[in-house]
């Protein structure tokens, strides 16, 4: 079973309420909370609600570390292996697009990167700006380059650092594609699809509900880490801001207003990925799929 949508949907809820009632293992597929890090500010499950059914790749990942989404297939490969042996039903759940995409469709196949080439293309990066590197890349792999918009800095130093590692193109890696873990015909996956008024009401009540429950001390302790700006990590939702007011930059009402409107965006950005990038996900309201996918899997097993 796969259970995406847009953030603060409901998904974690319904991966639960399901994996209770049919044996399941529920294994994360956001590329957020797979950092233990940041729990709070990712909405990560809670100890207890861990405790009633196994909980796979939460919080496992050091802030620390660049986490792609081709490590995070590996890892599910296992999990997914895991829970079949054991007879449980697998659900994944989460919001991370290309996460789903790798596990039903494969992905490219870029070996890791090593920490030296990363580090050195990051310092060349702030020393001399992405318009320098963008014009290295062109000149290295002028295929990479010519897909990028020039102050892209993330996806730049991305395509350098492969092929300053590997000595191939990016283009080239994406082209040798590891095989879906997952076949078609092989799993049902669902969208929740909220009513999008209400789900930007409930994304700015949880973001205040965060800070409440001491997000500003989960991303302070963040920032004393000096780790390198542009980790995933250090980019989730919510966490550049609060570190502006940790700087003295803004007013933390002033860091809670940008939170707040760069999850909706992003949750825009959700809704328009999965419509485009799989549409074999089923759309749903998340107050009607609990009882549509209740029905089917009993159906299912009954084999009616």
């Amino acid at each position: 079973m796969l259970i995406a949508g847009p953030t603060a949907s409901g998904k974690s809820a319904l991966a639960l309420a399901l994996a209770e009632k049919h044996n399941g293992t529920i294994i994360n597929a956001d590329s957020m909370q797979v950092y233990r890090d940041l729990r709070i500010l990712t909405a990560r499950p809670t100890a207890q609600e861990e405790a009633r059914v196994p909980h796979r790749l939460y919080g496992t990942i050091d802030a620390a570390v660049n986490f792609s989404a081709g490590a995070w297939v590996a890892e599910a490969a296992k999990m997914l292996a895991e829970a079949r042996a054991q007879g449980r039903l697998p659900v994944f759940v989460g919001g991370s697009g290309l996460y789903f995409k790798a596990l039903t469709r494969g992905l490219s196949a870029v070996p890791p990167i090593p920490a030296d080439v990363r580090e050195e293309v990051r310092a060349r990066l702030q020393r001399d700006g992405v318009e320098a590197l963008h014009a290295i890349l062109m000149q290295r792999d002028p295929a990479s380059a010519a897909r990028l918009k020039p102050h892209d800095r993330s996806r730049i130093a991305r395509a350098l650092e492969v092929v300053e590692a590997t000595g191939r193109s990016l283009v080239d890696w994406h082209r040798d594609a590891l095989p879906p873990q997952l076949a078609p015909g092989e799993f049902k996956a669902v969208f929740l699809a909220p009513e999008r008024d209400h789900l930007y009401a409930r994304i700015d009540a949880r973001f205040d509900t965060m800070l409440q429950a001491g997000a500003l001390d989960e991303v302070a302790a963040l920032a004393s880490r000096k780790l390198d700006s542009l980790l995933p990590a250090m980019k989730a939702h919510g966490v550049p801001a609060l570190i502006r007011h940790l700087n003295g930059e803004i007013t933390l009402q002033e860091a809670a207003a940008i939170g707040r409107a760069d999850t909706r965006h992003y949750a825009k950005r959700q809704f328009t990925w999965f419509r485009h990038q799989l549409p074999e996900f089923e759309w749903m309201r998340p107050e009607e799929a609990w009882r549509r996918l209740v029905a089917r899997m009993s159906a299912a097993k009954s084999g009616t």
